[in-house]
């Protein structure tokens, strides 16, 4: 009798299992399904590869395209009013917004990634993923079109939030310039941003994608911000001397240079080192002398490598951005968005960590 419970007890878990495996297969069966139906299809586009392999981006319609004026309406007069504008003006085309141009280098990234590895699916997978109503759609597919992006998949919620579907989505960074969405998808778990444009006109590279990050509570975690705020700089300077060889917990936006890392080595397995359509940047306020030698130790423990480092030692990021001509700037304080922001660096906020406790935009 004994046997027969334990038997049975050990039993039990094998429906759900086998469930679960019947759920992946007939998944699976889908997706061959959906490949074969794409590849039957007569098209130059590439299919876009399943959320497990690719970088999904979701990228709201409000940083992908300029959509001030069409805000203004529907804040101002409603949602309806909103909905019959845009239908009326479906034809004319959007112009660019903050994400537009970080989008285009990825899709660069990506052609070169295909000839390269034509039949590998790791490569970035853009979702527009947007709160808008279904019925503005068409203007932004003409606008899509019209720029030549390719942007297969949408997900237009009709007034609800999308922070749901980012998970569903298998999101690795989501860019919007709603900055309360950006805050729930971040406690969510979702590496996100607040896009913010630039305030000058600046010419981008079109052949390699530019990332620049900032380094405490954004590749890392703000445990150095708190000394600073709670203890000040020499307690600060002093705590990172102690700790050289200890490493940083990781930050919200560790995954997303792990991606670009792991695209990085792909081109380096191809000999593509010199010419690779990456480059990633450090941009850190600390000193080098005094704190870099932990930063540094800790992408070091982390398998990460990171083309420059700038340690700046508090002077100002805005100039040093100019030079660098990111597509996109991460950082965790307001005061260095709108630094480079007014020489016209596309930046984006990342609230997390301890300074957001002192985030005073002025």
């Amino acid at each position: 009798a004994p046997g027969t419970m334990n038997g049975s007890g050990s039993e039990e878990p094998q429906p759900s299992q086998e469930a679960e495996e019947a759920r992946l297969q007939e998944a699976e069966r889908d997706w061959e399904a959906a490949k074969a139906f794409y590849d039957n299809l007569v098209t130059q586009r590439p299919r876009p590869p399943k959320s497990q392999n690719a970088i999904t981006v979701a990228v709201s319609s409000r940083a992908l395209f300029n959509l001030v004026e069409e805000r203004r309406i529907f804040e101002e007069q409603g949602v309806e009013k909103y909905v019959e504008y845009q239908q009326a003006n479906e034809d004319v085309i959007l112009k660019p917004g903050p994400a537009f141009y970080f989008v285009k280098a990825l899709m660069q990234v990506n052609a070169r990634l295909l000839e390269l590895y034509p039949d590998d699916e790791e490569r970035f997978d853009i979702v527009l993923m947007t709160n808008n109503h279904a019925q503005v759609g068409v203007r932004l597919i003409n606008s899509i079109n019209h720029y030549g992006l390719t942007i297969e998949r949408f997900c237009m919620t009709g007034g609800q939030s999308p922070i749901g579907y980012l998970t569903a989505y298998l999101t690795n960074l989501y860019l919007s310039v709603d900055c309360d969405k950006v805050q729930e998808a971040i406690k969510a778990g979702i590496a996100s941003a607040t896009m913010f444009t630039g305030n000058k006109d600046v010419i981008y590279s079109d052949t390699q994608l530019r990332v620049a990050f900032d380094g405490d509570a954004v590749i890392f975690s703000d445990e150095s911000e708190q000394i600073v705020k709670e203890h000040g700089l020499d307690r600060f300077f002093e705590h990172e001397q102690l700790n050289e060889n200890k490493p940083l917990a990781q930050g919200p936006l560790k995954g997303f240079l792990e991606d670009l890392g792991k695209l990085q080595k792909k081109f380096y397995a191809k000999n593509e080192r010199l010419n690779c359509p990456i480059r990633t940047y450090l941009v850190t306020a600390r000193s080098a002398a005094s704190s870099g030698a932990r930063v540094l130790k800790t992408l070091r423990s982390w398998g990460l490598e990171i083309d420059e480092a700038l340690f700046l030692a508090g002077a100002p990021k805005g100039p040093i951005l100019v030079k660098i001509r990111p597509h996109i700037f991460f950082d965790d304080q307001m005061f260095h968005i709108e630094g480079a922001q007014k020489l016209g660096t596309i930046a984006a906020h990342v609230p997390y960590g301890v300074a957001q406790k002192y985030n005073k935009s002025t």
